[in-house]
């Protein structure tokens, strides 16, 4: 059976991925000794409890995977002092060991989740706040150990906004579905907001893709074939239902970042991402 490392089991990204294989593959999931431990866990799927980094680089050297998927990240729009250091242990150090210990493990692809803010407004190597330019640290480290690590396959998947099933963050589609059923007002930043939107289903895809096929390493962009203009899907979704969004607009700027042009990924699409997915994921 495949055996997969994957970090960041608890989050967005990573809890779409693992529910959607956990049938198919054996994981290893990465925990910290101070969360509850986790219960009625499938069979497929094994947990690495650690205490400390040194405990986890010991544990680490007991496994043997074929593929490391590197979710785990610690994510601020506007950073403050305390985020600092959880931007070092968690989009750092924590990915700097898993990469340490590629070689022991025997890993044959190594898949990394990180942001078109890393390039903002479609400029290369222009971050857009603190947590893009950590995103962009490691890059630089993966860099180094794709020159030292010549029989792994190295890939950096970009993604823009997000949204879908399990999705517990404050972002702007998550919070119009909380508000639509509480009918209560959110207020958005401009009617001009424009936003590139993908339903972590076809994130999800693009990944089984490079698990499954003989794909080039090297940075995708996955992105949704336009962007979303959130006037007009909050205006076509109050044309569908009777029960409307309720919105409050705080001006008329236009806010719209341009993305930078990172390879397609061959034989992936976003099939579950126009207007009417985000709208029927808003009433679900």
């Amino acid at each position: 059976m495949y055996n997969i490392l994957l970090t960041g089991s608890s989050g967005f990204i990573g809890s779409n991925i693992l529910n959607s294989f956990s049938e198919k593959y054996k994981f290893y999931i990465t925990v910290r000794k101070n969360i509850p431990k986790k219960k009625n866990l499938k069979k497929n799927i094994k947990v690495i409890y650690f205490k400390s980094y040194k405990s986890l680089n010991s544990k680490l050297k007991k496994i043997k995977v074929d593929t490391v998927i590197h979710c785990a990240t610690h994510y601020v729009k506007t950073h403050e002092f305390s985020d600092i250091k959880k931007f070092c242990n968690s989009n750092l150090l924590f990915g700097n060991i898993i990469l340490e210990n590629l070689n022991v493990m025997k890993v044959r692809k190594f898949i990394n989740f990180s942001t078109v803010w890393e390039d903002g407004n479609a400029k290369k190597d222009n971050t857009l706040n603190l947590y893009a330019a950590y995103k962009k640290s490691f890059s630089t480290i993966l860099d180094f150990y794709r020159k030292n690590s010549k029989k792994v396959k190295f890939y950096e998947l970009m993604i823009s906004d997000t949204f879908g099933k399990n999705d517990h963050r404050k972002k702007i589609i998550n919070t119009l579905k909380m508000n639509y059923k509480k009918k209560k007002t959110i207020n958005i930043v401009s009617k001009k907001l424009h936003l590139n939107l993908l339903n972590i289903s076809d994130i999800v895809s693009a990944t089984n893709l490079i698990l499954k096929k003989s794909i080039i390493p090297k940075k995708y962009l996955l992105k949704n074939k336009a962007d979303t203009k959130i006037f007009n899907l909050i205006k076509i979704f109050n044309k569908q239902n009777e029960k409307p969004l309720k919105v409050k607009w705080l001006s008329n700027r236009l806010i719209k970042n341009k993305i930078y042009s990172y390879d397609k990924l061959k034989g992936w699409k976003p099939n579950n991402s126009n207007i009417q997915d985000i709208i029927n994921y808003i009433k679900s």
